[in-house]
């Protein structure tokens, strides 16, 4: 019997576009300077204002810093908590000292992310999971972070800050938090493989080891040798490579 394929699916064109645009979305740290047009930061917000979020509580709020003061502030201390970390690293601090881990001065664009105040209003999809708030947001930079991949920009995601600090930086009021500094802008090429992993800080685990049937650690079957072919499919998708899927 054949499959039964989904009446409301993309075109092969569409969806090839979408997959495209996970697999070769990048932490981007650095950065070509230039600018982004604001018809077209306009649609990147839009694009995350459209993420999905529990109880439709929409709890991001962005702050556009284009002040250089401003953004020389914020890079002093993104800087003072790179130190911190690469202290707390240990055996790796030389290692993570020599990362390119921000761009706060080099992007077009720096947006702060922040979780909104009265976030303790929001009961449903929050009562035992209060995290679903920065989840929902998460969703949101996701979709801002991809559409701007589609759009041939670059993005970062830089959280080596004290949420206490930027909340005064920022001006943040009673309840609301900082969760991201968004570095935006054109680069002069995306990196062929994630940068940590290009660094060998770290590998993407293989994915048969995290998807699991019925409990955890119960093997699932979706990754049996009989099953690759789905794989091959979804790696034809992403020209030349790039997707790094394995």
């Amino acid at each position: 019997m054949d499959p039964i394929q989904p009446s409301q699916a993309f075109s092969p064109e569409a969806r090839a576009a979408v997959y495209r645009a996970i697999f070769e979305r990048r932490d981007m740290r650095h950065f070509a300077g230039g600018q982004v047009e604001p018809e077209t930061l306009r649609r990147l917000l839009t694009a995350a204002h459209h993420a999905p979020s529990v109880g439709f509580m929409q709890p991001w709020r962005f702050i556009r810093i284009q002040d250089r003061a401003m953004r020389e502030r914020l890079h002093g201390l993104v800087e003072r908590e790179r130190i911190e970390t690469a202290r707390a690293l240990g055996q790796r601090e030389d290692e993570f000292m020599q990362l390119k881990v921000e761009g706060l001065l080099d992007a077009a664009e720096l947006l702060a992310v922040c979780l909104a105040d009265g976030r303790e209003q929001h009961v449903f999809g929050r009562r035992t999971l209060p995290q679903m708030d920065l989840a929902s947001a998460s969703c949101a930079i996701q979709n801002l972070w991809l559409a701007a991949r589609a759009e041939g920009l670059g993005m970062g995601w830089v959280s080596l800050f004290d949420p206490v600090e930027l909340a005064a930086l920022l001006g943040l009021p009673p309840g609301a938090e900082p969760i991201a500094l968004l570095c935006l802008g054109p680069v002069h090429e995306f990196y062929a493989e994630p940068m940590l992993q290009q660094q060998k800080w770290a590998r993407r685990q293989p994915l048969n080891e995290l998807v699991f049937d019925e409990g955890w650690g119960c093997v699932s079957a979706l990754f049996e040798p009989s099953a690759s072919s789905g794989i091959a499919a979804l790696e034809a998708l992403v020209p030349n490579g790039q997707g790094q899927i394995a």
